[in-house]
């Protein structure tokens, strides 16, 4: 009976600390990218089509967050926001592979040095800090590296009190397979793929498979199987997240899979050669048996050799890559969806707040550009003075008035899902920005409606405007457009590259119109030149491009953080 509840609590005892060991992954994870916030987002963002360089800042990028997964979601993600080309992604995935092989030799350092003396000091700095508010995230990447280090002790205790070492069962069971064998290999290459896969954590397979190789009961070949099954498996949590993002977003998360299982595929043929010899590089040798302290160094310098040489292979293939992920995912009725849902953001890319923003940019200007597009549909159903197609035109403004209801929803929600988590102050105020605008540019919707609304009430009373009513609504339409354009220009582009006194001077042109132009009213009515309806109808008009000019300076307002 002890004998039982001795081995459940050491079973608790590994559970828990895989546990702790993917919590810590990911609050170190987490913290790094708050700390680096918008510096990440314009790294990645601004990145060149020099694939050596999209290489070198996948490495340095999951060196420094400590997730692969965590890069590349993001670089999913700015496929889907438009932010990286199809290549670019490529090239900054396969330097994500090389970075994350840091993961494998600090675990490897865990099992072969005490770690404790480092831990619990890291745990009172890190408390310090947290209430501190000013370095709250230091503080939380201290906690996490904190965590990540406990866990591997209690990994470590854990084995040592398992004592799988002299357990005849187990190791009877590991004998039991034919390391010779490709069958096995691939056996347990399937393994790790799935527990990846399910646990959808790398590192805790990795901290398993180092484990098991450090007590000398699983044999390295065996262990260096599950390790390439955990490459593959890694690659899941990428294609999970971008099953519902657009087909670019679908084709980056592919791009990884294959250059993993590229990658699987010629080590399977060297299998043996290139094992011992990446053994001969740490010193150890697998026939002899023994050394097992050497175990955790031989799996990070294969999962290091393995990474380097894939990617010193492929990244010559980029392009071949891209068509190849291409030709297996086919744009299908691409344009179709765009109205349906939104063109940059998934909800289920929410990765980390800082990055996300960058998503609901991209869709705030999007959604900048469709009321541009809708504000020349209102002047064609203007101009459409025979009415031929009216009804037609406007069953289509009327449409689109509703999708910029619904793409108001929907930023706006995605926004505050995102604002859910701790964020830099700076990204607070983009968001509260970002907030503004597509309240602004909604009303820019609703006016454009209002506006096609009077039309189809003048044409159903089957009054028309004079020649004069007419010009000087096509001038201040032209302003309006003219306003509408500046406003898609600031958008689009850096606030620092732009002077909001231009729209100023629009909007001011627009109100001076709007003033000479009710008093001209007032004095044709007057005269008798045209009646009454008509000149409502004319000013209801006038008085919906005055108010359109308003919110597009609060649009740009915004913008600029006024």
């Amino acid at each position: 009976m002890e004998t039982n509840q001795s081995y459940v609590m050491v079973a608790l005892q590994l559970l828990g600390s895989l546990g702790l060991l993917i919590y810590g992954m990911r609050m170190m994870s987490e913290a790094l990218q708050k700390m680096a916030g918008p510096q990440l987002r314009h790294i990645l963002a601004r990145m060149t089509t020099n694939r050596l360089t999209g290489m070198l800042t996948g490495t340095l990028v999951t060196c420094a967050v400590q997730s692969s997964s965590a890069t590349t979601v993001m670089t999913v993600s700015f496929v889907s926001a438009g932010l990286l080309t199809l290549a670019q992604a490529i090239s900054v995935i396969m330097g994500a592979n090389i970075g994350t092989t840091l993961t494998a030799w600090i675990m490897s350092l865990g099992y072969n040095v005490d770690l404790t003396s480092v831990v619990y000091p890291a745990f009172l700095v890190g408390m310090v800090l947290i209430y501190k508010k000013r370095h709250r995230y230091v503080g939380d990447f201290l906690f996490g590296t904190a965590f990540l280090f406990l866990s591997l002790v209690m990994l470590s205790s854990a084995g040592k009190a398992m004592d799988l070492e002299h357990n005849k069962e187990v190791i009877a069971f590991f004998a039991s397979f034919d390391t010779s064998s490709h069958f096995t290999i691939l056996a347990f290459l399937a393994i790790g793929t799935l527990i990846t896969c399910i646990v959808q954590s790398s590192a805790a397979v990795m901290a398993i498979t180092i484990l098991l190789c450090s007590t000398g009961v699983l044999p390295i070949y065996l262990g260096i199987a599950l390790v390439m099954g955990e490459n593959i498996g890694t690659t899941a949590t990428a294609n999970l997240v971008a099953l519902g993002a657009n087909t670019q977003a679908r084709r980056a998360a592919l791009a990884h899979l294959l250059f993993n299982v590229f990658g699987v595929v010629w080590v399977l043929i060297v299998f043996y050669p290139f094992v011992d010899m990446v053994c001969n590089l740490v010193g150890y040798d697998p026939t002899a048996g023994g050394q097992t302290q050497l175990l955790p160094v031989v799996l990070a310098m294969f999962h290091t050799c393995f990474n380097v040489i894939n990617t010193a292979i492929l990244i010559w293939f980029v392009p071949q890559m891209e068509r190849a992920v291409c030709w297996l995912l086919p744009t299908k009725g691409e344009g179709k969806e765009e109205e349906f849902r939104l063109q940059y953001i998934q909800s289920n890319l929410v990765q980390t707040p800082e990055i996300a923003v960058l998503q609901a940019q991209k869709e705030t200007a999007a959604f900048g550009l469709r009321v541009g597009r809708m504000f020349g549909m209102v002047r064609q159903l203007f101009d459409d003075a025979d009415g031929k197609q009216f009804e037609e035109q406007f069953g289509q403004i009327e449409h689109e008035e509703d999708l910029t209801d619904r793409m108001e929803i929907e930023i706006a929600r995605y926004l505050e899902q995102v604002s859910d988590d701790h964020l830099s102050n700076e990204t607070k105020q983009k968001i509260r920005q970002m907030m503004r605008e597509i309240s602004e540019l909604e009303s820019i919707g609703d006016s454009f409606y209002k506006m096609a609304r009077t039309l189809s009430h003048k044409e159903e009373s089957g009054k028309q405007f004079t020649d004069h009513q007419n010009a000087q609504l096509q001038s201040m339409m032209s302003l309006c457009d003219e306003a509408l354009t500046q406003m898609n220009t600031v958008m689009h582009g850096h606030r620092s590259e732009h002077d909001i006194r231009e729209t100023y001077r629009i909007e001011n042109n627009i109100n001076e119109l709007r003033v000479r132009l009710k008093t001209e009213n007032v004095e044709s009515v007057n005269d008798h030149e045209y009646d009454y309806s008509v000149g409502t109808f004319y000013i209801d008009i006038v008085n919906e491009l005055e108010r359109l000019g308003d919110y597009v300076v609060n649009v740009v307002e915004a913008r600029f953080g006024k």
